[in-house]
């Protein structure tokens, strides 16, 4: 992503009524006290927040529309801290234009009833219930939002002491990062699709429009040229960096190892060249001798690129490499998976695939085997191995969808520990709660893909926010 736009920008008002400034002592300054509280929890190292100050006038909301585009905020927070009029509110969103977020939280859990009715100042109590009212302009706001088919959010509860609330506004605001970090990363596409892979086959004009990604069409030739020019000193140092990454069994011959460096620094300088974010290949490479060897020396270069957030999916996988790429802005991994077998005596599904796995959510050290055969595929060489830590784990599958373009796919299970098959794929044993059975008739209904990105956690409230601020379809099986 282009260094000047990695932070999500965040704008932020607070909505109030002039009337009661001049009537009510204090209030406007209170209230002041409140934006600037929201202001300092949510801002951070990757998010910039554009405070626009209190809104409390139809000619202010117009002015601070103006200035959500002057500063190109990415996601607007709404923060209602006492009535306000919902002609103060609309001019910004309707200029603005992007996703809108109201915040509805008042100062503690209740007011002070005792103290408050021995206030013995009337006015002066209004203007103390008033700082607490947040809640009382919001069926008015949501109304005419609905009405003029406006889509929001809301966040509810307290703005002191309420680790739930700001939960919830959390997992907005890296809902919102997960959308623009997609809206400005390049995804590399190198090669061709898997022949008969009928349901991995996607429109890109789609997956551009939806996800906001640019695509380049990359040619395994160029990588095969970069391989060509690769030195021997990088070769060394490449090999060095794997002792480090993996866990490099002794029967892995030197001759595949140092072919596996080679390609895996050419990968290196492809994706700085082309400015890639993430990427999805797939060749065969049959009959062109430098293209064969590219190809089927790839999958250790590839594995480290996934570990430091460019995720690469084999067979073309357009859809998933996307899913990967959520699950990793999201810091849960994201590695290439499909159903491998079920397990009806311990009523568990095994997953996994052959190609890049992701080190972050790896039991152990991900281990490099040597294959005699890549199943389906031109070749041999070396392949990897590893498990998802175990423990609660979330599926993510990038959909098709007629009417929205996409859906998220997503179900919370648990990785356990056990035998696994020692082939030299990445694969696990997974529990589901609605058991293996109903879970894979489930999952399969609702028509993905077979391949599917796997993240460790569980996070399908998080990837719900997601998809409401991609505009997507969501579904969850449980």
């Amino acid at each position: 992503m282009n260094s000047n736009y990695k932070q999500l920008r965040v704008g932020l008002i607070g909505l109030g009524l002039e009337a009661y400034w001049e009537q009510f002592e204090g209030l406007e300054e209170r209230l002041q006290g409140y934006l600037s509280e929201v202001e300092r929890r949510i801002t951070g190292p990757t998010r910039v927040t554009v405070n626009l100050g209190l809104v409390d006038t139809p000619p202010k909301a117009i002015a601070a529309g103006h200035a959500c585009r002057q500063n190109d905020i990415d996601i607007l927070l709404v923060y209602v801290t006492t009535y306000a009029l919902s002609s103060t509110v609309l001019p910004v969103i309707l200029r603005a234009k992007v996703p809108v977020i109201l915040l509805n939280l008042q100062p503690a859990p209740s007011i002070e009833y005792e103290r408050f009715n021995r206030m013995g100042d009337r006015t002066a109590m209004t203007g103390e219930w008033l700082a607490y009212c947040s809640s009382c302009p919001m069926p008015e706001i949501a109304n005419v939002l609905r009405r003029l088919e406006l889509p929001f959010h809301q966040v509810t509860g307290m703005l002191y002491n309420d680790p739930e609330c700001w939960k919830d506004l959390e997992e907005w605001l890296r809902a919102a990062e997960v959308a623009h970090a997609l809206s400005h990363s390049r995804l590399g596409l190198m090669g061709h699709y898997y022949s008969g892979m009928l349901d991995i086959a996607t429109d890109l004009a789609q997956v551009s429009g939806r996800f906001g990604v640019h695509i380049e069409i990359l040619e395994v030739d160029e990588l095969s040229g970069l391989r060509a020019g690769v030195t021997e000193s990088a070769v060394e140092d490449k090999l060095a960096a794997f002792a480090t990454f993996f866990e490099v069994g002794g029967d892995c011959p030197a001759a595949e190892l140092s072919r596996a460096a080679r390609t895996a620094v050419a990968l290196d300088q492809f994706v700085e060249k082309n400015d890639l974010d993430l990427m999805a290949y797939y060749y065969m490479g049959s009959g062109i001798p430098e293209n064969e060897d590219s190809m089927s020396s790839i999958i250790l270069g590839t594995s480290m690129l996934t570990g430091r957030g460019v995720p690469v999916a084999g067979e073309y996988e357009v859809k998933n490499v996307i899913a990967m790429k959520i699950m990793d802005l999201l810091g849960v991994g994201g590695s290439f998976t499909e159903y491998y077998a079920m397990d009806f005596a311990a009523d568990l599904v095994l997953m996994g695939h052959d190609g890049p796995g992701h080190i972050s959510i790896a039991q152990d050290r991900i281990k490099v085997r040597p294959l005699q055969v890549y199943h389906g595929k031109v070749g041999k060489g070396l392949s990897v191995e590893m498990s998802v830590k175990h423990g609660p784990v979330t599926l993510l599958s990038v959909v098709e969808d007629k009417e929205r373009g996409f859906q998220l796919l997503v179900a919370e299970g648990e990785s356990v520990a056990g035998e696994i098959l020692e082939i030299g794929n990445t694969n696990s044993r997974y529990r589901f709660p609605l058991g293996a059975r109903r879970f894979v008739e489930q999952w399969n209904s609702h028509g993905p893909a077979h391949h599917c990105a796997i993240g460790v956690g569980h996070i399908a409230g998080q990837l719900e926010k997601v998809a409401s601020l991609l505009e997507i379809g969501f579904v969850e099986v449980r």
